[in-house]
């Protein structure tokens, strides 16, 4: 399957001539005159150089990569359909859909956007995350830089002990359980040879604790609905969690809210000045239903 450059050239000119800054997440200025987005904005968000994105849109440069045509996808809010056209259009086979896809939908990815105020993030079945806000990175890290199965939440609370230290030591007991029961529930509905199968043998051979609790055979243990968080710089936070679900992909958005007039909320206003300076979010390398089982 070779590269089709004039038709790669026109869709991606299409894609962003066609979208406007609120449409990403994008502030409007008092004098904006371009139809569309910049080719420097489209760049931004797909985390890439001016010049190679440009160089894509007039028809030059090299083949890009399966890694950065999903960079593109998700920067330009593709659709899955969409995608599938960007990658034939690049000269590689689409990704397969479903619960092992990273590639987010557009509608979250909106709801994401106005939601810069809040923390929110957006993640896979198996508790990867794909998406942050920066409150959301303020809160808890950028935890979208892991690679391999540390990506997985549940992966790195049994193998490595500070990923317990941001939660109240009164519910580690807790979480250990209800993470072992809802991999069981992942991997009973996706089956052998799945990457729950993956990350259960892994974790198996990996932790004592968790062989533990996997021989109890626990199923049904669902979030609580208030969180404990123990931040290192605001202390303690107690955030409700409201989870909305995107079927086809098998991704979560979720969203930690505080009650008004309550301590937590008032520490999430101070965390919103000071805590994207204390955990900067670092930028990858490329240039209301049952309670889920998350990761």
């Amino acid at each position: 399957m070779g590269i089709d450059r004039a038709g790669l050239a026109e869709f991606l000119r299409g894609r962003r001539e066609s979208l406007q800054p609120e449409d990403v997440g994008l502030p409007r200025g008092p004098r904006r005159q371009a139809t569309g987005l910049r080719r420097e904005e489209v760049a931004a968000l797909c985390f890439m150089s001016t010049d190679y994105y440009s160089r894509l849109e007039r028809e030059r440069g090299p083949q890009p990569s399966e890694q950065m045509i999903a960079s593109i996808a998700q920067g330009l809010h593709l659709s899955l359909d969409e995608r599938d056209h960007l990658y034939r259009l690049a000269g590689h086979q689409p990704p397969p859909r479903g619960a092992g896809s990273d590639h987010v939908s557009p509608g979250l990815l909106r709801i994401l956007d106005r939601l810069a105020d809040t923390p929110a993030e957006i993640v896979t079945e198996l508790g990867e995350t794909l998406r942050q806000t920066p409150l959301g990175v303020a809160l808890t890290g950028d935890t979208t830089r892991f690679t391999g199965p540390a990506r997985s939440r549940g992966y790195r609370w049994f193998t490595d002990p500070a990923t317990r230290e941001l939660h109240a030591r009164e519910d580690h007991a807790f979480l250990s359980r209800m993470y072992v029961a809802g991999l069981r529930a992942i991997l009973t509905k996706r089956g052998p040879g799945s990457r729950a199968a993956q990350l259960t043998d892994l974790l198996l051979q990996r932790s004592k604790e968790f062989r533990f609790l996997w021989a109890a055979h626990e199923v049904g243990i669902h979030p609580q609905e208030v969180k404990r968080y123990q931040h290192p710089e605001v202390g303690r936070l107690e955030l409700n969690c409201q989870t909305l679900i995107d079927p086809e992909q098998a991704h979560h958005l979720m969203v930690y809210t505080a009650v008004p007039g309550s301590e937590s909320h008032d520490k999430l206003q101070v965390l919103a000045v000071i805590g994207t300076q204390q955990l900067p979010r670092v930028l990858p390398e490329t240039s209301h239903g049952p309670a889920p089982n998350l990761w």
